[in-house]
């Protein structure tokens, strides 16, 4: 599904359209669950909506979200996670970029200068002061994400972490933001360093994936055990270990880019071991 940016509607308008409906910041399915998202008329939530944003054309339909005060009849909340898990990756997308526009629509009503009311703008997504002129553009927080690697005689090893607030069991790598002044590099070897004690080389970029939760771009690397032994850092790292291959522990699903990561780094490491 081929979707083209935009933030002025384009004209004329398609007859049905993608409507992203939110509440309290969950996401609005049908209720009945055997049913799957799909485009609604032009007209179905707009008069419901405190506040819309046009996003672009998904297969040559119009794309929009929308903030409702509550969930009309046939409809049901759904945490924006939980919904995500259940798209292909173009709807994914596009579930999170809405999230985003009206997270960044919603905290951004005054001025953080001089407090004015501002204004949205047309042609640019941005929400501007009339009284001193400041521009607000939605919010990106870099965070890097580093799956570190070695080979301890002859054996590839991953090394996985887990964070206080994960699920039960889970694993995953290592990440953190990037701090004011920081390459993504000097993220990686910082919070390598601060989170487990190790010190690594020879990164390599994997990929990035936008995640709405609320606003982070992740910045994914694979990263060479340099030397260190792991020292969890109190209160971020609940334990942290290597793991062979052949027995890695409980790791996110596909639809994270730890995920994607972690699985095409061991198949990858297996593959050069063989």
């Amino acid at each position: 599904m081929q979707f083209v940016p935009a933030i002025d509607p384009f004209l004329p308008p398609t007859q049905a359209a993608w409507w992203l409906a939110f509440v309290d910041g969950k996401l609005l399915l049908p209720a009945d669950e055997a049913l799957p998202l799909e485009p609604l008329a032009q007209a179905d939530f707009a008069p419901l909506a405190s506040a819309r944003h046009f996003l672009g054309r998904l297969d040559g339909l119009d794309c929009w979200v929308a903030r409702l005060d509550a969930a009309p009849p046939g409809w049901r909340e759904v945490p924006l996670r939980a919904a995500m898990m259940q798209f292909p990756a173009s709807l994914m997308g596009l579930a999170g970029r809405g999230a985003q526009v009206l997270e960044w629509d919603r905290t951004h009503r005054h001025c953080g200068v001089c407090g004015t009311p501002t204004q949205l703008q047309p042609g640019e997504r941005t929400r501007r002061c009339p009284a001193c002129g400041h521009s607000s553009y939605p919010r990106l927080s870099p965070a890097m994400m580093a799956l570190v690697w070695r080979v301890d005689r002859g054996r590839p090893e991953l090394l996985l972490a887990r964070a206080p607030h994960f699920v039960g069991g889970m694993f995953s790598a290592l990440a953190g933001f990037v701090e004011a002044g920081e390459s993504l590099e000097d993220c990686v070897h910082r919070e390598v360093q601060e989170e487990v004690g190790l010190q690594v080389r020879n990164l390599r970029y994997y990929g990035s994936q936008s995640w709405p939760f609320p606003h982070s771009l992740m910045v994914a690397f694979t990263a060479e055990w340099a030397g260190g032994d792991i020292v969890p850092q109190p209160g971020e790292i609940a334990e942290a270990h290597w793991f062979g291959l052949d027995e890695l522990p409980k790791i996110p699903p596909r639809f994270s880019i730890s995920g994607h990561l972690i699985r095409d780094t061991a198949q990858a490491l297996a593959q050069a071991a063989a």
